[in-house]
């Protein structure tokens, strides 16, 4: 039947007509396209295209896990978050997870996983994030953050890490 995928369900595909790039950053870009609907008419879809980023569940042999403190300045205020950065060009997500685990934390990990991938703003980009667990950690450098970033090494339980949860002192996605 017409307009229907194979599964029995409806095909919802939006099919993009024309657009153009509005913003073009050192870190993303801002765009508009026209977009056929299922339906057929015609619609805007303006969204930030991302290179994608990392972030990394980071346990100690003795079980707590590693986090960051560090201030946002688009929300205003500080979070305390996992490790994570931006995937670079012509690098793999694992090779950008241990490169910003190392950078930001100081640590290295006898073991990585790979786990689902997130997508943390569908509405508005095509941001995904690849999160890896990683234990064996090993204090193998100092930190060398970027000349912009500033953030504070915590480390957590994994009952304190919870209970941050249900405080509204751990929101990040």
């Amino acid at each position: 039947m017409p307009g229907e995928k194979e599964s029995g369900g409806m095909d919802l595909t939006e099919n993009r007509i024309d657009g153009d790039v509005v913003y073009q950053g050192g870190f993303f870009e801002v765009t508009r396209d026209q977009v056929r609907l299922p339906g057929g008419r015609t619609s805007q879809r303006e969204f930030i295209r991302h290179p994608g980023a990392v972030a990394v569940f980071a346990a100690l042999p003795d079980g707590r896990l590693v986090f960051e403190r560090q201030f946002r300045y688009p929300a205003g205020r500080e979070f305390l978050e996992i490790p994570a950065g931006k995937i670079d060009p012509h690098e793999s997500p694992l090779a950008t997870a241990r490169r910003e685990l190392l950078e930001e934390t100081g640590y290295a990990a006898a073991h990585w996983w790979q786990l689902p991938t997130g997508y943390p703003c569908i509405g508005y980009s095509d941001e995904r994030i690849e999160i890896f667990s990683a234990s064996g950690l090993h204090l193998a450098g100092e930190k060398t953050l970027d000349h912009n970033e500033f953030l504070e090494v915590v480390e957590l339980s994994p009952d304190e890490a919870r209970q941050a949860v249900w405080e509204g002192r751990i929101t990040d996605a």
